[in-house]
């Protein structure tokens, strides 16, 4: 069966992923918005509607939908590996749950009830995280972190002390800059932004770095907003504990060995002089591209802060064996 919306050109699959993921947004967005869905969970809630809408009658035939479907989403999220993770703990599961209950329509009743089960506490998982690793920063720390991230800040709302925090801007989107107006208008958090290419310069000044993730992978590496990498070499070069925060779904089943192993959405980009808002241009013979994220390797990650407790890269993949086993 075919999964598509005849009076729209994109498989509802797809739409029901947007949906997801624009529902109940605060305008203008909020890191402490606790409704908000994940990249996986909303990828998940999507195949669930992909189950309550198939024709299929047998379980081969509704596995092909699921499949299909998450293909689709992978296909065309720029969040990859994020989608990626989340399709795959479901289908994991289905294959699970179809060998648990031979019935087909009790299957498929299970499959529903334990998927929305999965939401909710999904959506928990970023309070569990934030108990665990809130006593990792302490009093009158300098805190430094990228990106846009509601586990990060829902972490740095449960610290116990008053800390200073450094936010690098994250061109091209400026989604650190966004998180930086976000945390001055939603906490008493003292925020500074920096630029990017000034994070040797403020490492020697920083007491630990925290970031999140797209996606936490089998060799105990993390994917994240570009410039993560280099921020983790810097910490480790300086002494610095690099620590990630990411739920358990994100957990994905790669094993890279170099950054070109890690699919990542390629954006091509505009430079721009900030001092006077003026756009480069140049010869039609240059390009300017912009990998949306980059390939953390384990040797610099000091923790992972995670809803199954503060883990070692390399328990990341026993954690990986249990989830998907």
């Amino acid at each position: 069966m075919t999964q598509q919306d005849t009076d729209h050109e994109d498989p509802l699959v797809l739409q029901d992923l947007r949906r997801f993921l624009a529902n109940k947004q605060q305008d203008p967005p909020s890191l402490f918005d606790t409704s908000a869905m994940a990249v996986p969970v909303a990828a998940i809630s999507a195949l669930l509607g992909v189950v309550e809408r198939s024709q299929a009658e047998t379980m081969m035939g509704l596995q092909d939908d699921l499949k299909q479907a998450a293909d689709c989403m992978i296909q065309n999220h720029p969040q990859v590996i994020a989608v990626r993770s989340g399709c795959e703990l479901f289908l994991r599961y289905s294959t699970r749950t179809f060998l648990e209950l031979p019935n087909f329509s009790e299957c498929k009743k299970q499959i529903l009830e334990r998927g929305e089960r999965f939401q909710m506490i999904s959506l928990a998982a970023r309070d569990r995280i934030a108990k665990a690793a809130a006593d990792f920063i302490p009093a009158g720390a300098t805190v430094l972190t990228t990106g846009w991230s509601r586990v990060v800040a829902a972490i740095l709302r449960e610290a116990k002390h008053p800390f200073d925090l450094l936010v690098c801007e994250g061109r091209p989107d400026a989604s650190g800059a966004k998180a930086a107006a976000c945390y001055a208008r939603e906490s008493n958090i003292p925020v500074k932004v920096i630029l990017d290419s000034a994070v040797a310069y403020y490492m020697e000044k920083v007491d630990l770095v925290l970031v999140g993730a797209e996606g936490v992978l089998e060799n105990g590496g993390v994917v994240n907003k570009l410039g993560t990498a280099t921020m983790a070499m810097c910490a480790k070069a300086n002494g610095k504990p690099f620590y990630v925060a990411a739920e358990s779904y994100k957990f994905a089943r790669l094993y890279p060995l170099h950054q070109s192993d890690v699919p990542v959405n390629h954006q091509t980009v505009q430079c721009v002089d900030t001092t006077t808002m003026q756009t480069i241009s140049w010869d039609e013979k240059i390009t300017a591209e912009n990998p949306s994220s980059d390939f953390t390797p384990a040797k610099y990650i000091s923790l992972l802060f995670t809803d199954l407790g503060v883990l070692t890269p390399s328990a990341v993949s026993d954690e990986l064996i249990r989830l998907y086993q």
